[in-house]
This record gives C-alpha cells, sequence and structure tokens, in this order.
C-alpha cells in the first residue's frame, strides 16, 4: 500500500479522485498480499517461502518509485534532497547515455517537439532507475551466493514457491528449469532495449508518447527499469534451483552406486 501511495504522498497537487483511487488500488493490493502470504497453499506471488528474492524485489521497486517521485517534487519544490537526487539521477542518465543504450532509447520515446528541459528531466529518471536496477541484481546475487539461497531454511518446497511449474507435464525438470531460466535472462537482458522501440513504433498509430502527468512519468521509468531485473532475478533464481535439483540426482546415484559396491 505504501509502494502505491508514494507518488501521491510526494508531489504536491494530487487531486481528491486521484487521491481516492490510489487509496482503493493500495488497500486492494495490501489485502491481496496478506492472504496470499497467509495462505497454506501455492499463491500468485512466485517464491513466497524463499527470503529475500521477493523482498529484494520489492524494495526495490519501492526505492526507485520514491526516488523518481523525490526528483518530480523537486520540480515544484525543491530542497536539498531533491536536487541532490536529480544530480544523481542526471550523472548516472549522461555516462549511460549512449547511443543505442536503454536510457537513449528511453529519452527517444518522447517527440521531437519536446523542449530540452523534459528530455533531461526523463534521462535523470532513467538513469537513476536503471542504477537501482543493477544494485538490486548485485544484492541478489551476493546474498544468492552468501546464504545459499533457496536453502538457508533448510528445504525449498517447489509446488508452493513455484505454482506455474509443473514438474509432471512432460520432460526432464532440469531440463525445463534451465530453459525458463535461459528465456527470463533472455528477455531481462533485451527488455530494456525492446519497450522503448516498441512504444516508438506504436507512436505512429496511437500518436507521441506523452509523460506530462508527474504520476504517469514515475510509474513508466520504473516499470520499465523494474520488469527487466526482475526477470533477470527469476532467471538466475531458477537456474540455481535446476542446479540444486542436479546435484541432488547425482548425489543419489553416487550414493546408489556406493550400496551396490558394497
Amino acid at each position: 500500500m505504501l509502494l502505491i501511495a508514494t507518488p501521491a504522498l510526494l508531489l504536491p497537487g494530487v487531486s481528491t479522485d486521484t487521491a481516492q483511487v490510489i487509496v482503493f488500488i493500495g488497500l486492494f493490493a495490501a489485502v491481496l498480499t496478506v492472504f496470499e502470504y497467509n495462505a497454506a497453499y501455492p499463491c500468485l506471488y512466485e517464491f513466497r517461502d524463499a527470503p529475500p528474492f521477493n523482498r529484494i524485489r520489492f524494495i526495490s521497486l519501492l526505492i526507485t518509485v520514491f526516488l523518481l517521485s523525490l526528483i518530480l517534487k523537486g520540480e515544484v519544490h525543491p530542497t536539498l534532497l531533491t536536487d541532490l537526487t536529480r544530480a544523481i539521477g542526471s550523472l548516472v542518465g549522461q555516462a549511460i547515455d549512449v547511443p543505442y543504450s536503454p536510457v537513449r532509447l528511453v529519452v527517444l520515446m518522447l517527440p521531437e517537439s519536446a523542449p530540452v528541459s523534459q528530455l533531461d528531466l526523463l534521462r535523470a529518471l532513467a538513469g537513476l532507475a536503471y542504477l537501482t536496477s543493477l544494485v538490486s541484481l548485485a544484492v541478489f546475487y551476493i546474498a544468492l551466493r552468501l546464504q545459499g539461497w533457496p536453502l538457508q531454511n533448510g528445504s525449498f518446497n517447489v509446488w508452493v514457491n513455484l505454482p506455474t511449474f509443473d514438474p509432471t507435464s512432460g520432460g526432464d525438470v532440469v531440463t525445463r528449469l534451465r530453459r525458463d531460466s535461459h528465456v527470463n535472462i533472455s528477455l531481462g537482458i533485451l527488455l530494456p532495449f525492446l519497450m522503448p522501440a516498441v512504444v516508438a513504433s506504436a507512436s505512429s498509430l496511437f500518436g507521441s508518447v506523452s509523460l506530462t502527468n508527474p504520476q504517469t512519468m514515475i510509474w513508466t521509468v520504473a516499470a520499465w527499469a523494474f520488469l527487466p531485473a526482475s526477470l533477470l532475478m527469476r532467471g538466475i533464481a531458477m537456474g540455481r534451483i535446476a542446479g540444486m535439483i542436479a546435484d541432488k540426482r547425482r548425489q543419489t546415484t553416487l550414493d546408489d552406486s556406493g550400496l551396490l559396491a558394497a
């Protein structure tokens, strides 16, 4: 609920109707999360019982939305914190705004008539969001290595943590998990490039993209940075699970061979 309400809480000039809609959506998301995490059976959320996978993703999205909201708040009511956040975003955005980079493609989504100030603003937002997504990936990889994820609690239930994966639907489980891992990683790498390209292509049919609404800009940029990072994390996680199952099979085979030899 806090995540969904963050832009409305920080940005000035939010209308009463918009605030009511945000409160309703936030309450629905909060109730859904509480019920799903307290259910005894698989739910809509993957890796429910394999922390800190979902915690890292949620904190990453919350930090992204919070920082983007600070930058846009500074456009109306600048403070030392908003200026510092904007400066960091501009520095990162300019550093990675090279031809064919994801940030350059995001900036090119705006129409040619867009003012330079809006281009600079979008570049700063994209740079900061992209930096946050990269940091979240690094944090997850470190947690995976240092904590022995997902076995730090002693067990891993595939049925509960991967409710959409059916191990009995045919084919070797390890092969399917590794295939899904490669697909997710590939999509995670390509999505920052594909999303702006798709939007730019669709603008010829539906008109140029307009990001004049601050909340629209926040959620658009946050989704652009968060979804690829989430897919990469999911791909890494599924590859890790496939490796665990393969190691378990090898250990079982060695144990059986030892028993037969004895």
